[in-house]
């Protein structure tokens, strides 16, 4: 009989194919999609609008697109590799190139026909203005 040293570690090898079947269970299944990267983006909201501030850095306005269908906004676009150098030999390449997409949910209360987007300095910034039903109202107390 041969003895086999107990490895602790050894469920975890799988974790990362169990989490992706799991994600793939809901309709989110990263493999099939040709996302390869996902920019940072902050959602805040004040009393007025929703702010959507995406870093999208090194790109050109052209290649981003913002549309707003069904209550859902979505940023998509793709940054371009720079030409490679046949000079340069390359230790590490950390920068993400490629396609990318992020989507968010939006209440149906907001001015979908007034949503203005603005790309400066490698952020692209979008305000949503909120509709007047969702406003909140000063009430006054008599």
């Amino acid at each position: 009989m041969q003895l086999i040293r107990w490895n602790p570690y050894r469920s975890l090898i799988s974790l990362p194919d169990e989490i992706e079947r799991f994600f793939s269970d809901f309709g989110l299944d990263t493999r099939a999609s040709d996302t390869v990267w996902s920019p940072s983006v902050d959602l805040a909201e004040n009393d007025d609008s929703y702010e959507v501030k995406a870093e999208i850095p090194g790109m050109k306005r052209e290649d981003i697109k913002v549309s707003y269908r069904d209550d859902v906004l979505m940023l998509t676009g793709e940054k371009k590799q720079e030409k490679e150098n046949k000079d340069k030999n390359y230790h590490r390449i950390e920068r993400a190139y490629g396609r990318f997409e992020r989507s968010f949910w939006l209440p149906k209360e907001v001015k979908a026909d007034e949503i203005k987007a603005q790309y400066k300095n490698g952020v692209l910034s979008i305000s949503i203005p909120k509709a007047e039903e969702v406003k909140p109202k000063e009430i006054e107390v008599s």
